[in-house]
């Protein structure tokens, strides 16, 4: 884990989040490839499965965490509260895409996508999460935020 303790005391595997953040980049892939708005509309309910259900329910979660038995990897550990407010920029991300859709403004839905899939693949291919980087920051500054989520 980057930081010397986990600031919310929740602990998830990383390895998992990165198997749902490559999902998550090919589901917007798909998105922009076909324009189909169901795709949008599943990311958002998993999303929601994930940040205020249960994460053990969500069907993105269920199949990073078959893939990571079936490849035999290794737990690797992070803070939860840094990967949930990641969660909730995605759910802000999938928002805007279908709000942009709706409007039709292609420009706009193809500029968030770059910026969603950019961060997706980030925390893929490097271990880099963007979202978790402010959440550290705003922790420092504010440290009882997301206490209670």
């Amino acid at each position: 884990m980057e930081n010397s303790c986990p600031l919310n005391f929740v602990k998830v595997d990383s390895n998992i989040a990165r198997f749902s953040s490559l999902f998550v980049a090919l589901l917007v892939l798909w998105y922009l490839y076909s324009t189909n708005l169901f795709i949008l509309y599943f990311l958002a309910f998993d999303f929601i499965m994930k940040l205020f259900l249960n994460p053990g329910i969500s069907p993105i979660t269920m199949l990073a965490t078959f893939l990571k038995g079936l490849f035999k990897i290794q737990d690797k550990f992070t803070d939860g509260g840094a990967k949930k407010l990641a969660g909730f920029f995605g759910l802000f991300f999938v928002f805007l895409l279908i709000v942009s859709h709706y409007l039709d403004i292609w420009a706009v839905s193809l500029g968030i996508a770059i910026v969603f899939l950019s961060c997706s693949l980030l925390d893929v291919f490097f271990n880099f999460c963007i979202g978790c980087k402010i959440y550290y920051i705003i922790k420092k500054i504010y440290p009882n935020f997301m206490n209670n989520l």
